[in-house]
């Protein structure tokens, strides 16, 4: 039966004797949760772990883009979409695209996320070329402006291809690539760095009524099995950011387990992203029903996902989030 090593983790200066760095960041732990399908969780110390996982929770990340994976960043969302579910039509136009990265980058973003397919629940699929005539243009207008790191957030290899040539860098797959066999070799062939989401189902049907055996180890299977098939492929793990997909064919309940659960996805040797900016939890907790108005929220979850380690944030409200980030980091 396979077992699951949870970080315990805990901050500060001064650590206990055989304390051990969380992916080589300030962060430490003295203690996992071990974890098996069908039996309770057992609390043990790090020492205790397996040679080589305790290596792949421990190790520093390597860089991504020549961003330091030491320190958090934050990705700003920027869909060139006439229908995603918080900022849809705003950024239609290559100008306003261009005004709004713009804006992003002096705010306190490394990673801009371009996307020109909607995947908000119920989403209708887009063709490959509607895909590439919204989001190259946009691309392409802030790479003139800005050298920040522009994601295109795509699973189709078309889109990517298109991207990388405008100007992207990073291929961002909500499908977890699993929907188009050329894009994982694609992205190999560029030496491009990636980011493997689990998602269940596909936007139109992903929230009708999902279920999994146990989510965590659920999503952290898929993401341990996607990453082997795209080192398979030829991509470098440290070239590989990894995404437990955060509303994406999950409940609230769904959301919250994982959330609570975040420093799991250490295990897999990889950089963590965290987007659940707005997203219809944070309303429902919140008791907030406007998505724009859930930027209190959305940083509340964001400073969670950070306390346990992970390394990229993706958000809409960029200063609010770079405000909070600066706040934490000085407290801590």
């Amino acid at each position: 039966m396979s077992v699951y090593f949870k970080p315990l983790v805990q901050h500060g200066s001064t650590r206990p004797s055989g304390a051990q760095p969380l992916a080589g960041q300030p962060l430490w732990f003295t203690h996992v949760e071990a974890l098996r399908r069908g039996a309770e969780p057992v609390i043990v110390v790090a020492s205790d772990v397996p040679s080589d996982h305790l290596s792949r929770l421990t190790q520093a990340r390597a860089d991504i883009a020549g961003l330091d994976m030491q320190v958090p960043h934050i990705m700003g969302i920027l869909n060139a979409t006439p229908d995603s579910f918080s900022d849809g039509g705003v950024h239609s136009s290559a100008e306003t695209a261009r005004a709004a990265a713009v804006d992003m980058v002096v705010q306190g973003a490394g990673i801009l996320d371009i996307g020109g397919e909607s995947t908000r629940p119920g989403a209708d699929f887009v063709p490959a070329d509607k895909e590439i005539a919204r989001t190259r243009p946009v691309i392409e207008a802030i790479r003139a402006e800005t050298d920040a790191l522009i994601s295109i957030d795509t699973r189709k290899a078309s889109v990517a291809r298109a991207a990388y040539e405008a100007g992207a860098g990073l291929v961002n797959d909500v499908s977890g690539f699993t929907y188009d066999p050329d894009l994982a070799p694609f992205c190999a062939a560029q030496g491009a760095p990636v980011c493997v989401m689990h998602m269940q189902g596909d936007p139109t049907t992903m929230q009708d009524n999902p279920h999994y055996d146990n989510v965590l180890l659920d999503v952290y299977d898929f993401l341990d099995n996607q990453i082997a098939l795209l080192e398979r492929s030829g991509l470098s793990r440290d070239l590989i950011i990894v995404d437990p997909g955060i509303g994406f064919g999950k409940t609230e309940d769904h959301n919250l387990t994982l959330l609570r659960n975040l420093s799991l996805f250490h295990g897999l040797g990889c950089p963590i992203l965290l987007g659940a900016s707005r997203k219809g939890f944070i309303g429902s907790i919140g008791q907030e029903p406007r998505k724009t108005a859930r930027a209190p929220g959305s940083i509340a979850v964001a400073l969670a996902g950070l306390s346990q380690g992970v390394q990229i944030i993706r958000v809409h409200d960029v200063a609010e989030t770079s405000q909070a980030l600066r706040l934490w980091a000085a407290v801590r």
